[in-house]
């Protein structure tokens, strides 16, 4: 199966080595934090899919250097003025109204290429490619990323989000290796994530955008990624997935849509924290809404047995690949 997934990731690689979303009408696009995600699956592999997505996101950003220049020195005010969230299939921005205010996804960047490089990967191709890290953090730290209102992981509403706070500190933690990272631009961003936590913020008590600080991130301890857990699990873990937070209305059909992802995200959490039957039961969740050939939806609309048009979604498809990877052979029988 994990070479089926993987065939399926490819129809979504774009010849640059970034991927699409999906390729769905509404998706067919390349998000910075999309890409991240899809190739986690190759992290510890010998192929180079890895670096290579980087490039591309690195290459994005050295065509937008002037803009990064301008606010690690100014905050942007309008959303335009961010670094754009997703762009063209050839990575150049696209000209029409977005929530690009992710510190997420910037956070997210510098955790997976400093992942790269620990890896012994050739993320970072030159000096050029380690001043635009340290241009990145210099940004984040221009717009106040722990306390400062941004579109989080779902491009909503403007608020401090927890797991948008926690991408930015997992990044600069992770690249204080590779490029200088002032010890207060952490202390600022930790500080932050002890009076939010457990919630993601102050309109949402919880949300699966959480789980990144477990999984990939870690930057939580043991006994809060325990309380994001059950708030996850006995609040937003339904039939075919998970809901991204109480009352969301992106395909909502009379209830809350269920994301795929939650899934198999839920059972990588629980690797990470050691618990072996809690890994297996989401496994097992997660091979029920699995599809034969591999390609799965972003999310069942609320309400219906029904999966939306996105499918299948990267993200997904990379998830369930990572969750396998996890499981111990016996666990994958019937699998196949």
């Amino acid at each position: 199966m994990l070479k089926q997934l993987h065939e399926v990731l490819e129809t979504m690689r774009l010849p640059n080595g970034a991927y699409i979303a999906s390729p769905s009408k509404d998706y067919s696009y390349v998000w910075i934090r999309d890409v991240v995600y899809t190739v986690l699956p190759y992290l510890t592999t010998n192929c180079t899919r890895y670096q290579k997505a980087y490039h591309a996101l690195l290459d994005l950003f050295r065509k937008y250097e002037w803009k990064i220049d301008i606010h690690t020195k100014k905050k942007p005010i309008y959303l335009y003025e961010y670094i754009h969230a997703r762009y063209r299939k050839d990575l150049t921005e696209i000209d029409e109204p977005w929530g690009h205010a992710q510190n997420d996804a910037i956070g997210a960047f510098l955790w997976g290429a400093a992942q790269g490089v620990r890896q012994g990967k050739p993320v970072l191709r030159d000096e050029k490619d380690r001043e635009i890290l340290q241009k990145l953090v210099r940004y984040l730290g221009c717009v106040e990323y722990w306390d400062h209102a941004d579109n989080g992981m779902w491009e909503e509403n403007m608020e401090v989000h927890a797991s948008s706070v926690g991408a930015c500190v997992a990044g600069m933690k992770a690249v204080r290796l590779l490029v200088d990272v002032p010890d207060e631009l952490i202390h600022k961003g930790e500080n932050t994530l002890q009076l939010l936590l457990p919630r993601e913020s102050v309109t949402k008590e919880t949300d699966l955008a959480l789980l990144s600080l477990i999984y990939p991130y870690q930057v939580v301890d043991r006994q809060m990624a325990h309380r994001i857990l059950v708030k996850v699990t006995g609040k937003l873990a339904r039939t075919y997935g998970c809901i991204r937070y109480q009352g969301d209305q992106y395909y909502n059909g009379g209830s809350e849509a269920e994301w795929c992802f939650g899934f198999p995200w839920l059972g990588l959490c629980y690797s990470v924290l050691g618990n072996a039957a809690k890994r297996e039961k989401y496994w097992n969740k997660t091979k029920k809404i699995l599809t034969e050939d591999g390609r799965i939806p972003e999310l069942y609309i609320g309400g219906t047995d029904q999966p939306n048009g996105n499918t299948p979604l990267a993200w997904a498809v990379s998830m369930v690949s990572l969750l396998q990877k996890h499981m111990p052979e016996e666990a994958l029988v019937g699998a196949e």
